[in-house]
């Protein structure tokens, strides 16, 4: 199975987020920001990234940046509630800066983990081709 680094301030949606994904065998690494998520990434490598858009001390979009300009093969999924900040749309800003898929909050589990293993199965057949937007249906 792969390994998986959650990051999002939500103490309880990130419980929920590695109790499904635990279960499905996944080694989970997590985070509350994004300065925190860098270097537990130097330290321990994900083969997946799951990010919140809005967090405290580095938003999901410096994240983003962050991890692409240091570790630009990583697949990173950006995870958004808030989906407008003022005419802004934070998903398709971050799927422009380089994320694999997006996923909009309140989210199921179970499309969670369909984007999860997307982008696994993805990541090892080598396609490059961003996926669509789980929670459009698209």
């Amino acid at each position: 199975m792969a390994r998986i680094l959650l990051i999002d301030d939500d103490d309880r949606l990130r419980e929920a987020m590695w109790e499904v994904l635990t279960g499905e065998g996944h080694e989970l690494a997590e985070a509350s920001d994004g300065i925190a998520a860098l270097n537990v990434h130097r330290r321990h490598p994900a083969d997946l990234i799951i990010c919140d858009m809005f967090m405290p001390k580095q938003d999901g979009i410096e994240t983003l940046q962050m991890f692409r300009q240091q570790f630009p093969a990583v697949r990173i999924i950006a995870v958004s509630g808030g989906g407008y900040s003022g005419a802004l749309d934070v998903l398709t800003m971050a799927r422009h800066m380089g994320a694999s898929a997006v996923l909009t909050k309140p989210f199921r589990l179970g499309q969670l983990l369909a984007v999860v293993e997307q982008q696994l199965s993805e990541a090892n057949t080598g396609l490059s081709a961003r996926s669509e937007d789980a929670a459009s249906g698209k």
